[in-house]
């Protein structure tokens, strides 16, 4: 083996490493560069939901299972309007800490009559005083809630296929006798 194989393989690496650099597709790591710019979200529409009280299977390993009944409702939004219809739930588990693991089903019926099936998983916490009074059916303030979800929709008509298409977040509101959503198709 020659001295002169490694000054060969360093001379061919630096070549490399300078046409990559060149073309834009070599560069400097993330902590040197600036974050790049954020996905832009743009408003869906806003689901305003009647809830039963919830109903407590009982004390799990991982925490309380809860199901919360969906009564009925209505959304609105640029593109769509319409009905929550009954029957759908939100299946809770509320941790110890009221760290609650959300999991809710339901289905919308535009004013055009369309179905809509809506797989909604997220999360909602707050600090414990706010949680005890929330789960006790009292008004709080949402601004100390953290209530985010990440909905999956699916619907026949063509019309509504945009809904499938993309990935959407949601934020939460949850009231005594009621639930606020508000969906953000994300760009």
């Amino acid at each position: 083996m020659s001295i002169r194989e490694p000054r060969r393989v360093t001379s061919v690496v630096t070549l490399a490493a300078g046409l990559l650099a060149g073309l834009g597709l070599l560069r400097a790591p993330a902590s040197a560069q600036q974050a790049p710019a954020p996905p832009a979200l743009e408003f869906a529409f806003e689901v305003r939901a009647r809830v039963a009280d919830p109903t407590v299977v009982g004390r799990l390993p991982t925490g309380t299972r809860r199901i919360v009944e969906i009564l009925g409702g209505t959304f609105e939004g640029p593109r769509l309007r319409g009905t929550l219809l009954a029957g759908g739930a939100d299946w809770q588990i509320v941790r110890e800490d009221g760290f609650t693991d959300i999991d809710a089903r339901y289905t919308l019926r535009t004013d055009e009559g369309h179905l809509i099936y809506v797989s909604n998983v997220g999360i909602r916490h707050a600090p414990p005083d706010v949680i005890r009074r929330l789960n006790a059916g009292e008004a709080v303030d949402q601004s100390q809630i953290y209530f985010r979800s990440v909905p999956r929709f699916e619907a026949a008509d063509p019309s509504l296929q945009w809904l499938m298409r993309s990935i959407f977040i949601a934020t939460g509101e949850r009231y005594p006798n009621g639930v606020v959503v508000r969906f953000w198709r994300v760009l």
